[in-house]
């Protein structure tokens, strides 16, 4: 394959990097420029990407001082397994555009880092060998899905991920078409030869390009029908209002992962963490609520969290690291952000994430 990678980060080059903002400037410097283009870019004028990042840069934290704290625990459970801290692994594709190992560097990062690894449909490798790349997760892997108009495929595919191990299916719901990805589109984005995609296919044409996520418009009956056949807990990601929620939860679901598609698909639509407080009040914690889509700080959990969410994911942040430095990357972009959320719970005076309330935000009123 004549596709280039950068050379990998030295274990001491990698500790020197301190934060998330400094990995994302080296992968912007380091990364092929396609590469960099496709995971960095939004849709259209890309109002949203930005309304992610600084709707959290808005939220201010009120903190109290000379609490009585004992060590900060970060620890959460999600369908029925506990996890050491609230920060998971969003789904993301073509990860060997970054890194030769692509998903299975991913997974063993995820694993050394204690984090729950959502798999793309996506993937550029096959599910098994992301299962034992990532072995030492115990589980802590599950699997999103594009759900196809051809039934039988679809679940054909759900038996072999559940087969594989992993734990709950991520229905994506907000992808009836792709996005305006102008950038993306303008950068000349394609798979370079040797990347194939070995879960996902045009089913129009029998082509591995998967140039569309689905063929038709999901519907809650299709939820009805997965749900029918999946043996895993089944999670929606892509609900962004409350009436989607409710929905949600007459259908059954698992839980919901509140999600604006990274801000890819369409333009102009809230920044997560602004739809955030409209699906947590509707769900009022009847089953787990995530969301993902700007995170970058520690700070930006505890503000996540304090506005209803039960943990989030970071999508961009870990493949910079996947990129740069692969699977010890990946842990590293991980163990930054978990640090600063200690930092941060100490700071706002509380040690648990059942006592990150609303009482830690200045504008809570």
């Amino acid at each position: 394959m004549s596709w280039s990678y950068p050379a990998p980060l030295s274990a001491a080059q990698l500790a020197g990097i301190v934060s998330l903002p400094q990995l994302d400037a080296l992968a912007r410097r380091d990364l092929p420029a396609m590469a960099f283009e496709y995971v960095d870019s939004g849709a259209a004028d890309e109002v949203t990407l930005r309304w992610n990042r600084t709707a959290y840069e808005r939220i201010r934290l009120r903190p109290r001082v000379l609490e009585p704290l004992g060590p900060v625990d970060t620890r959460v459970t999600l369908c029925g397994m506990e996890l050491p801290h609230p920060i998971l692994l969003a789904p993301t594709a073509y990860q060997r555009l970054l890194h030769p190992e692509g998903e299975a560097a991913t997974a063993r990062g995820a694993a050394a880092a204690g984090a729950l690894y959502v798999v793309s449909t996506q993937t550029t490798v096959p599910i098994e060998e992301i299962v034992a790349a990532g072995a030492a997760s115990a589980g802590r892997l599950w699997f999103q899905l594009y759900v196809q108009l051809e039934r039988e495929v679809t679940h054909a595919l759900v038996e072999r991920v559940e087969a594989a191990g992993c734990g709950a299916l991520v229905v994506t719901v907000d992808t009836a078409s792709l996005g305006a990805r102008d950038r993306q589109r303008l950068a000349g984005f394609h798979l370079p030869p040797g990347i194939e995609l070995p879960h996902a296919h045009d089913f129009s044409t029998g082509v591995r390009t998967f140039a569309s996520p689905q063929r038709t418009a999901l519907t809650w009956d299709d939820v009805a029908w997965l749900r029918s056949v999946a043996r895993v807990p089944v999670i929606l990601k892509g609900i962004l209002t409350g009436d989607d929620a409710a929905r949600a939860l007459d259908a059954g679901v698992a839980g919901i992962i509140v999600s604006n598609h990274g801000a890819r698909n369409l333009d102009t639509l809230p920044a997560t963490i602004d739809a955030l407080p409209e699906v947590a009040a509707r769900v009022q914690r009847r089953i787990p609520v995530l969301v993902d889509g700007g995170i970058r700080r520690g700070t930006d959990i505890i503000k996540a969290i304090a506005l209803g969410a039960d943990a989030v994911l970071i999508g961009r942040p870990y493949l910079w690291g996947l990129g740069l430095a692969g699977a010890e990357g990946v842990r590293h972009a991980i163990e930054i952000l978990r640090a600063e959320l200690e930092i941060a719970m100490a700071l706002v005076g509380r040690a648990s994430l059942a006592t990150l309330d609303r009482g830690v935000l200045w504008d809570a009123d």
